[in-house]
């Protein structure tokens, strides 16, 4: 794993019912005991910019790439790839990950592009993290304060979780294209804040 998260650092931050997981049984045979699997089933990640998705209630599993989408039209897409778990959703994009590398890909339905978002489920956990916390967390100056000081303090919290996250993992904002980069400015743009 590229980032230590635990479960008990995203409770501490968000509190146990804003944290959501996927039971072992939602995976595939072979993919549950994986490392990224695992650590979907014990951490979780917190809700609210990125879905988990939920398992099928009929049959308790998640849906494979297959059942969402159809890979051949999408230039690129390794050939395994309809067997992966979809196991999220951001903007646009099905989250799928890839039990043999632990590799986590965007499938674009819109778009029919498939790309590497996520080196393994820890960097996805950590860079959800960061934008929830900063979405809970950052404080605009209200109706007396310095608009522009606030986005210019927001920009530089956006950039600072940029640059940390590729420091150590460039798939999330290795363009201006990824989901997450995509993310990062409209948070920056101060979009994606509740009510202010």
């Amino acid at each position: 794993m590229l980032f230590d998260v635990t479960r008990g650092e995203l409770a501490g931050i968000f509190g146990e019912d804003r944290l959501a997981a996927l039971p072992a049984t939602a995976f595939p045979p072979g993919a549950a005991d994986t490392e990224g699997a695992r650590l979907l089933q014990t951490v979780g990640v917190p809700t609210g910019t990125l879905s988990l998705r939920v398992p099928d209630a009929a049959f308790g599993r998640l849906p494979l790439v297959q059942d969402v989408v159809d890979t051949q039209y999408f230039e690129g897409a390794p050939q395994d790839a309809g067997d992966w778990p979809v196991i999220g959703w951001l903007l646009n994009a099905h989250l799928a990950l890839d039990p043999g590398s632990g590799t986590v890909y965007a499938f674009d339905p819109d778009e029919e592009t498939v790309r590497e978002l996520h080196t393994d489920a820890s960097s996805l956990v950590r860079v959800t993290l960061r934008f929830q916390r900063l979405l809970d967390e950052f404080a605009f100056g209200g109706d007396d304060g310095d608009e522009e000081a606030d986005f210019e303090r927001l920009d530089q919290e956006v950039e600072r979780i940029v640059q940390e996250t590729s420091g150590i993992d460039p798939l999330p904002f290795r363009d201006d294209e990824t989901a997450w980069s995509v993310i990062g400015d409209e948070i920056a743009a101060g979009q994606r804040f509740k009510a202010r």
